[in-house]
């Protein structure tokens, strides 16, 4: 798995508004039952041409997200996108990456759904001519055209129909989320009062 020093490294690109147990599960489940040797969270900067009305500032995700993986030893968080120009484009950070951390190699983990705009991406074709793509199933969407392309592996991730924005909504309505992220995240929002406005 681990030849000569070299690791493999999934990428989880997101804004993580906030990180809770389903990003958590389908990172642990891609550490564990593939031939990835870490997980990285990559959590993505303010975008400029997004609506940041209910987006936490990009330091508290952060924090967030490393206090969610912070005892276990497959999963990391990197903030490099935060000094990259914005709005960031996946081939980019992919890029800096890859030429940061030569001993590695890395790739993408991402949704079924991306592929109804894939062929949008900034220079999507060399995406898939350098880097691997695991891809979980998401509801409603599948590969298309890309489903024989020899880059893309899908993976039978368990679907976790939890999104961010049903916790900022149950966060604001007072709602007990004790099971939806891990404790002492929760504990922290609560306490530092996120998402009530």
């Amino acid at each position: 798995m681990n030849m000569g020093g070299i690791k493999k490294i999934g990428l989880l690109f997101g804004s993580f508004n906030p990180i809770h147990n389903g990003h958590l599960i389908l990172a642990n489940y891609m550490a564990e039952f593939t031939d990835l040797d870490e997980v990285w969270f990559v959590v993505s900067p303010q975008n400029p041409l997004k609506d940041k009305k209910s987006l936490l500032a990009d330091y508290h995700r952060l924090a967030l997200t490393r206090l969610a993986v912070e005892d276990h030893q497959k999963l990391k968080v990197t903030n490099i996108e935060f000094s990259m120009p914005k709005p960031s484009y996946t081939i980019d950070t992919l890029t800096w990456l890859s030429e940061e951390y030569p001993n590695n190699e890395f790739v993408l983990i991402c949704g079924t759904d991306i592929f109804n705009s894939f062929h949008k991406w900034k220079n999507y074709q060399e995406i898939l001519n350098q880097y691997s793509l695991y891809v979980y199933p998401r509801p409603g969407s599948e590969l298309g055209n890309f489903a024989d392309n020899q880059s893309i592996k899908v993976f039978d991730a368990p679907q976790m129909e939890i999104s961010s924005s049903f916790i900022r909504k149950a966060i604001k309505q007072k709602k007990n989320l004790d099971y939806w992220m891990p404790l002492k995240v929760y504990e922290y929002i609560l306490e530092m009062h996120f998402y009530e406005k």
